[in-house]
């Protein structure tokens, strides 16, 4: 049975974060419906690169332009197995969206498979959903997940951490381990 995922995005979403898993997903046959607050289908966002080039934090760069694909008011939640929650600035601002929150509510309330990358995790603590359970995000969220009841788990960038139909990595060198751990969250199986 083919997989149909909700991909939650927004301007200045980091590129990685967008890109990698979007087209990984896509290429083993994956339906993926990409949305935005206040955003239809043919819409464009940008995209951000998030880099550390001998600063305190990371640098922000211009990325690509990426076209929406699904209206975000046509969203019928209930249609999709699963939810993958992207990075970047994003999720501080598309947070602040009731149906980002209730959209986000329903993966956890029906035990759907859950993957959000770095700043992604902001969305998950606006939508309080995680208390009582083991994640990781960037390090600056980190305060956030305890203040929402989490157990925050720093781990190496490519690495991730799974806790039920949760699965969460700190920043987009984690892309293969995160998308390895949410593909066997949905029953994905890829032979070779």
């Amino acid at each position: 049975m083919k997989k149909k995922i909700l991909l939650f995005a927004g301007d200045f979403v980091e590129d990685y974060e967008l890109m990698v898993p979007y087209q990984a997903m896509l290429s083993i046959g994956i339906e993926v419906d990409v949305i935005c607050p206040d955003k239809k289908s043919g819409d464009i966002i940008a995209t951000s690169i998030h880099d550390f080039v001998g600063f305190q934090t990371y640098q922000e760069l211009r990325g690509h332009n990426f076209v929406i694909n699904k209206t975000f008011t046509e969203v019928q939640v209930s249609e999709y197995d699963g939810l993958f929650i992207t990075g970047g600035r994003a999720p501080e601002y598309i947070r602040l969206n009731n149906k980002i929150i209730e959209f986000t509510q329903h993966f956890f309330s029906n035990n759907k498979p859950v993957a959000a990358i770095c700043h992604g995790i902001q969305v998950l603590t606006a939508a309080n959903v995680i208390e009582g359970r083991t994640l990781t995000c960037y390090d600056a969220v980190g305060p956030e997940v305890i203040l929402a009841g989490g157990n925050y788990k720093k781990v190496g960038p490519a690495d991730t951490v799974l806790d039920r139909n949760l699965v969460t990595s700190p920043a987009w060198p984690g892309n293969a381990a995160l998308l390895s751990e949410f593909y066997k969250l949905l029953g994905v199986k890829i032979s070779l």
